[in-house]
């Protein structure tokens, strides 16, 4: 049985309301802070890796410390704090002039109410066939940094915001885009610094667009879908810590930051009764929409959604029986407010259990055995709203020791108007209901792994398929040396190249499907039982490449998307691949500044970086919803165990009573023979 119990606090553990409620009074007992001040994070300031080794090893004591971000909309200028929340004190105060922190809800928020309340704005709506200006809904995009229209100040702190028009408070807000409306904020001061109106391609959006409704009572739902109930009448096979997961011999620490939202640290799997490190530290560090479409309109768009939003401040609090399934076991998340305030998002993160089909089979034909294991897996997950899009980050672990990091696509596309002359067919938009058009666009993930596999002495390496030459004397070993003795007469033989990657500048690669590459992280010196070095590889799944020029904008400031797989050698201050402060930042921070030293990766402790890649081209059947698009890779080991972890696995009839179940579930003697609930 399960069981869920509290433990200390350990150095990674989120910090809790009263340690938030305690750094904000902190702050202002020492500080003298205006009302212009926005508290945009107070969070547990990171230890260090080497201070939370320590702790670990022999309990050495970690200093309980909050970082924290405020902005003064009255100096116009950011600040940094640390405040230590053993000692009660402010440690440090720092100015970050020529930054821009995150976009906070409160921001949001105001920037909706000013928007509206603008007579320019009111005047464009209104040539548009809106009345009701209450019924609008306007959100503040970022405004990157070279596309500010010339006359604004780039360095004031701005939003781009967007607008649409309701026909009640439950109706798709994004139905009926006020596409030609741009109105540029001034966060600080609160004012719109600019509007301007480009025309529109409808004469009233509310007679000539069609409603895109998608709420249950708005909609003729179906009737023939019998209930599929997830049963668990012994409750899950995990045991839960405090914020530590053990299920089927992983070990898992959960975390949360308002960046990032989901975080997982020290993830080791047990073997022979030692937890043998593979991950230290796992996330969703950064993510980029850019937009392909030509349109002024959008030609603009390219939100940074983690780093400039703060995704985890924007996750939902999940329901039962909707997000998740089964038994659940539901983490909070304990955040601030702009005004420092403590504010508890419940059920964030849910932890549970899904049956994923087939773990591994094989039938004996001579001797009718057949030996067959159910594939169950273990899911961490949270989602978040960003405006028009949802995003629903899974962590899955499975029992034959691999991990699959997954993002599921969903929400409303962004949309923009087409006007009865416009060509829908160039391949910039594609139409997704009358006069309504979605906008080619990716969205790129970039997630670290901060690597450990059974230590943190490690090495990087390519594997690919080689092909051989056809004739004699030229068979190529494993390693790559020539093998005098061999032939390759068929010219059918290939071998998996296996190639260091020993720099920074030589493991920045796309991958290649074609040649089946993948990436392998070594230890440098441990072997396994047949004299191999133990390892995990990362096995790209569906990925793209990103579409914009390397001069472009968004290659300037997300430089990190141009690869699909970086590393870097650790560092406490390498966390964000497009900076500290993406927000309005012209570029060239993170991972293209890092990695420019060309470091060495020869048996180091290893961050890889990969991102991952979707191109979205829009179609109607992404209208009113998109079905969830989905994209994942895989980390699995390589010499890692002795053989198959899974090996292990029970049948279902080792753990629950097949017959009765069969007979509880069946009426109808004669169906009994024929179910497969085995």
């Amino acid at each position: 049985m399960a069981t869920e119990t509290k433990e200390k606090h350990h150095p990674y553990d989120p910090l809790t309301a009263d340690e938030i409620e305690h750094a904000r009074d902190v702050l202002d007992a020492e500080r003298e802070l205006g009302e212009g001040i926005r508290y945009v994070q107070i969070e547990r300031k990171q230890p260090q890796k080497a201070a939370v080794k320590a702790y670990e090893q022999n309990g050495t004591d970690v200093a309980r410390e909050a970082f924290v971000i405020l902005r003064d909309s009255e100096e116009k200028t950011t600040y940094e704090a640390v405040v230590s929340l053993d000692d009660a004190e402010l440690t440090s105060w720092e100015e970050k002039p020529n930054v821009q922190p995150s976009i906070t809800l409160a921001e949001f928020d105001e920037c909706e109410r000013v928007v509206k309340n603008n007579d320019e704005w009111q005047a464009a709506a209104a040539k548009r066939g809106v009345e009701n200006f209450d019924l609008a809904i306007v959100d503040p995009w970022s405004v990157g940094h070279h596309l500010v229209p010339e006359g604004i100040d780039p360095d004031r702190r701005l939003a781009h915001a967007m607008s649409w028009i309701r026909t009640s408070e439950t109706d798709n807000g994004y139905a009926r885009p006020l596409d030609g409306i741009h109105a540029f904020v001034d966060l600080d001061e609160m004012v719109v610094v600019e509007l301007i109106d480009r025309g529109t391609k409808v004469d009233n959006v509310l007679t000539d667009l069609e409603d895109a409704k998608y709420r249950e009572e708005d909609r003729d739902l179906r009737d023939d879908l019998k209930p599929y109930n997830v049963d668990q009448p012994e409750g899950p096979s995990w045991e839960i810590d405090g914020r530590k997961i053990e299920w089927q011999n992983w070990h898992i620490r959960v975390g949360w930051n308002q960046r990032e939202g989901l975080v997982l640290y020290n993830i080791g799997y047990e073997d022979d009764g030692d937890v043998r490190p593979i991950i230290h530290r796992a996330s969703a560090a950064e993510m980029n929409v850019p937009y392909g479409e030509k349109d002024p309109n959008h030609n603009w768009k390219n939100a940074i959604d983690i780093g400039e939003y703060n995704i985890g401040r924007l996750a939902n609090s999940l329901t039962e029986g909707c997000d998740c399934l089964g038994h659940m076991h539901y983490f909070d998340a304990v955040m601030n407010d702009a005004d420092g305030e403590v504010r508890v998002l419940p059920n964030v993160i849910c932890v549970h259990e899904e049956d994923y089909g087939t773990l591994w089979k094989h039938t004996n034909w001579r001797t009718e055995n057949s030996e067959v294991r159910r594939n169950r897996r273990l899911v961490i997950s949270f989602v978040a709203t960003v405006g028009n899009y949802d995003y629903e980050f899974n962590w899955y672990f499975y029992q034959d020791g691999s991990v699959e990091p997954q993002v599921r696509l969903t929400g409303i596309d962004s949309n923009g108007l087409v006007g009865p002359d416009e060509d829908v067919t160039s391949g910039y938009a594609e139409l997704l209901a009358p006069n309504v058009k979605g906008m080619l666009h990716q969205h790129f993930f970039s997630f670290r792994l901060d690597m450990e596999v059974d230590g943190s002495d490690n090495v990087l390496y390519r594997r690919q398929n080689q092909p051989v030459p056809k004739g004699p004397n030229t068979e190529i070993r494993w390693d790559g040396q020539e093998d005098v003795d061999g032939l390759n007469p068929t010219g059918a033989s290939f071998y998996a190249d296996k190639t260091q990657l020993e720099s920074e500048s030589e493991a920045k690669e796309l991958i290649d499907p074609l040649k089946g590459r993948y990436w392998q992280v070594e230890h440098a010196e441990k072997t396994n039982h047949v004299d191999r070095p133990v390892a995990y590889k990362l096995a790209p799944g569906s990925n793209v490449e990103a579409a914009v020029q390397d001069h472009s904008s968004i290659m300037e400031r997300t430089g990190y998307i141009k690869y699909h797989l970086w590393a870097t050698p650790y560092r406490d201050d390498e966390r964000y691949p497009a900076g500290e402060y993406p927000n309005q930042n012209p570029g060239g921070d993170g991972l293209p500044k890092w990695t420019a030293n060309d470091r060495s990766l020869d048996g180091e402790d290893l961050v890889l970086w990969y991102t991952l890649g979707v191109n979205h081209v829009t179609r109607p059947e992404d209208w009113p919803i998109l079905p969830v698009h989905i994209a994942s890779f895989k980390l699995e080991p390589v010499n890692f165990f002795e053989e198959n972890p899974a090996i292990d696995v029970p049948p279902e009839h080792a753990i629950k009573d097949i017959h009765a179940r069969r007979e509880e579930k069946y009426d109808d003697p004669d169906a009994v023979a024929g179910s497969n609930d085995d």
